[in-house]
Parts: C-alpha cells; sequence; structure tokens
C-alpha cells in the first residue's frame, strides 16, 4: 500500500485494483461467492473476540468524541450483533445469484432473440457513518451481485471495520476470488472521500449512508452518479378508525424499539377526533417509555411534553425524541407528511381501507406501511439478507437496496445470419 500521507495515490491505486477484480468478479460463479460469504461468516463468529476488542476501542474513541447515546448505540457490538452479521452474511449467500439472471426474453419478426440479463455494476463506493455492521452487509451485497467495492466507514468505527473486513477477505481468499473484490479505505483522512467521489476512471457508482450532513456533501460533490440514502423523516399517521391496540403496539415499536436507526419513527400525526382518548394513551405510554415528546398545541398527554416549534416539523431526531400533532382529516396528514417527509417511509395506523389507498396512492415515499412498524425498513427484514441502505431517490434503485438492486442489465440478441432489411 502506498505511503498513507499520499492520499490521491492511495485511493486511485484502490480504485485500480477494485476495478481488475470486478472484471474477474463479474463471472465468478454462484458457487465461488456462496462459499466466500459462508467463510465469512464463520470467521466473523470465530474472530468475535478480536471484533470486540477492536470495537472497545471505537466505543472509547466515541466516548471521548462525545457522541450521543443514540451514536453510541449504533457503534457497539455486543454478541447478538456479531450473531446478526454472521446470520445475514450467511443469509445473503443463500439468496439467488442475481447475476446472469434473464429478466426478459421476447423474439422479433426480423428473426432475432432478444434477452435483457441481469449484469453487475462495476465498482460500487459505500461511504458510511458508525455502524460496523454495514461493513459486512454491503461487502457482502456487492460480492453477491459480482461487483467490486471500496468501502469508507465512519471515523468513529474505524477498528471495528478493520476486523469485520479482515472476516470477508478471508472468505474471498478461501473461494480463491480477488481479495480486491472488497477493499477498505484504511485511513480516518476525510480526504480519501473527497478522492473517491471523483474517481471516475475507476468507480461506477457512490452509495453514502448516513446523516443529512454526509448524504448532502456526497450529492453536491460527486462526479460519480450517486445512489441517495437521505434521513429517515419517518412519519406515523394514527387515522380515527385505528384499533387502539395496533396503533399502541405500532407506534411504541416503531419509535422505542431502537431510536438511532433511520426507520425510527420521528413524527406522530393523530386525528383530531382521538386526541382525547386513543391519542392521550399513546402520548402517555411512549413518556413511560423514555420517550420526550415535542407536541403541538391540541394534544392532550402526560406532564412534561415539550411545546414543539417549527424545527421539529422534517427532523430526525435519531434518539429517544418524538414530535407530535393533531392533524384533522387523513388529507392534512398526507399534505403534512408530504411537506416534511424525506420519502424514506411513513405509515398509517387504520382499519379503513379506503384511508389506505388513499395514503399509499398519494404519497411517493420509498415505503409505505399499513398497521405495521416502520422498523421493518429494513432491507433484512425485506428478505434480503441485509442492505447497502434505504435509496430515496427514484432513479434506478429505490428502498432497501439489496443484491438484485445492485445490478444493471444488458440485451443479448441472437440471430442465425440474421440481416436487417
Amino acid at each position: 500500500m502506498k505511503d498513507l500521507e499520499n492520499i490521491p495515490a492511495l485511493m486511485h491505486d484502490l480504485g485500480k485494483r477494485a476495478k481488475a477484480a470486478a472484471g474477474l468478479l463479474a463471472t465468478a460463479s454462484a458457487e465461488c461467492k456462496t462459499k466466500a460469504l459462508l467463510t465469512a461468516a464463520d470467521a466473523v463468529w470465530a474472530n468475535r473476540a478480536t471484533i470486540f476488542e477492536a470495537n472497545a476501542k471505537d466505543l472509547e474513541f466515541g466516548r471521548e468524541k462525545g457522541l450521543t447515546a443514540a451514536m453510541m448505540d449504533r457503534l457497539e457490538l455486543n454478541e447478538d450483533r456479531i450473531q446478526s452479521i454472521a446470520d445475514g452474511l450467511r443469509a445473503i449467500s443463500g439468496q439467488d445469484d442475481p447475476v446472469g439472471e434473464v429478466l426478459t426474453e421476447w423474439d422479433q419478426p426480423s428473426g432475432i432473440n432478444i434477452q435483457r440479463v441481469r449484469t453487475p455494476l462495476g465498482v460500487i463506493g459505500v461511504i458510511y457513518e458508525s455502524r460496523p455492521n454495514v461493513t459486512a452487509d454491503a461487502g457482502a451485497l456487492c460480492l453477491k451481485s459480482g461487483n467490486a467495492v471500496i468501502l469508507r466507514g465512519g471515523s468513529e468505527s474505524f477498528h471495528s471495520s478493520q476486523a469485520i473486513h479482515a472476516c470477508l477477505v478471508e472468505g474471498l481468499q478461501a473461494a480463491d476470488l480477488p481479495k480486491d473484490a472488497v477493499q477498505l479505505v484504511p485511513t480516518r483522512d476525510r480526504a480519501a472521500v473527497q478522492e473517491l467521489l471523483t474517481m471516475t476512471d475507476y468507480v461506477d457508482v457512490i452509495v453514502p449512508r448516513g446523516g443529512k450532513g454526509l448524504v448532502g456533501l456526497v450529492q453536491r460533490e460527486a462526479r460519480v452518479p450517486v445512489f441517495a440514502h437521505l434521513e429517515g423523516i419517518v412519519h406515523v399517521y394514527v387515522d380515527k378508525s385505528a384499533d387502539p391496540q395496533k396503533a399502541l403496539d405500532v407506534v411504541l415499536n416503531a419509535k422505542t424499539r431502537r431510536t438511532g436507526i433511520c426507520g425510527a419513527a420521528e413524527c406522530l400525526l393523530i386525528h383530531q377526533d382521538i386526541v382525547d382518548g386513543l391519542g392521550s394513551d399513546i402520548l402517555t405510554a411512549l413518556s413511560e417509555a423514555g420517550i420526550e415528546i415535542h407536541a403541538a398545541e391540541g394534544l392532550k398527554g402526560p406532564r412534561g411534553m415539550v411545546t414543539a416549534t417549527d424545527e421539529d416539523w422534517g427532523k430526525e431526531y435519531l434518539d429517544a425524541i418524538i414530535a407530535a400533532r393533531p392533524v384533522a382529516d387523513i388529507d392534512e396528514a398526507i399534505a403534512f407528511v408530504r411537506a416534511h417527509h424525506s420519502q424514506h417511509t411513513d405509515c398509517i395506523i387504520t382499519e379503513d381501507d379506503a384511508a389506505v389507498a388513499q395514503f399509499f396512492g398519494q404519497l411517493d415515499s420509498a415505503i409505505l406501511m399499513h398497521n405495521a412498524s416502520t422498523q421493518f425498513a429494513d432491507g433484512g427484514e425485506f428478505g434480503m439478507g441485509a442492505e447497502i441502505g434505504i435509496a430515496t431517490g427514484k432513479m434506478h434503485a429505490r428502498g432497501p437496496v439489496g443484491a438484485a438492486q445492485l445490478t444493471s442489465f444488458k440485451y443479448l440478441v441472437r440471430g442465425n445470419g440474421t440481416v436487417r432489411s
């Protein structure tokens, strides 16, 4: 590896090697990729003590940096989370290989046969913040889809990401695949990000996974195409016909299961007809669960609710805080969501089928939910094994980005000496 102080040389070396690896990986057999992922999963579990040691260094760094409790939770690895990383690798290994899949096929009157088939994107750059499990998820999904990847983890997860990356490399080597297929930027220097964003000769797409600041930086400065993963400004609307128990269960889980993930509910909209009853019960339950409520005028709930300001609408807290407000009806709820969401995930709780149809039809979020916790906004929960992120843009991939979404397609045209008249 070149001198870490020469960031342009370092990054271009990574890019050159990734591009060479991508050429080999594009034609790798499904069996080889499966073996690499299963070996990596075993290595993660076998080396969990080493990963814990690395994570302890990152947690200490995070404490010194003054990370919030929610960010520390995103950073921390325990035995259950290590098990989840290994399980995710195995789940991805067991999925159908998307490369070469025939999406559609037809014959033309001219005599030619045309197939549209999945093909890898090439080299993917993934830039992410504190969650070290993204190292495994992104590396595995890129490998499964036949792409080489350059991973640039956050400075907070630097040591944990290195330990997990070593397990992925062990899997690649066991399967006789190029170890450069999954590379990790070996420096915290932010200049590496700037360089990665402009490496059009080597990188085919950038996937940013993190907060508004990171995604905004990438969108402003990237010369490489971007799959945008915007912040999760997630709304839950409780309609007047909501089932009380379902509403309590869904709202509490959507907010409290893990407050620091992008699928956590950040804004609660309550139909004005149920403000005094179910609405008050939900707010009380949230408060008892340790959630700070920033409430608009007209809501009734426990003591200690904070008066909401304009700053609370359209805000991703990633913390034990939720904004709440009453709405006159579903039309106002939809209008409010449109004005303040990030097109990530939004949910309606109701027993009214017409309300569901209206909510689903008039909102354009990447994920829309009915009577289900927004914490299901996750590629693993969608059956993808894991995700590289939740894409909120409208071009190419949208919603959870799994292996299939990390492919493009090409046309294979066959004839038999066929000529055009």
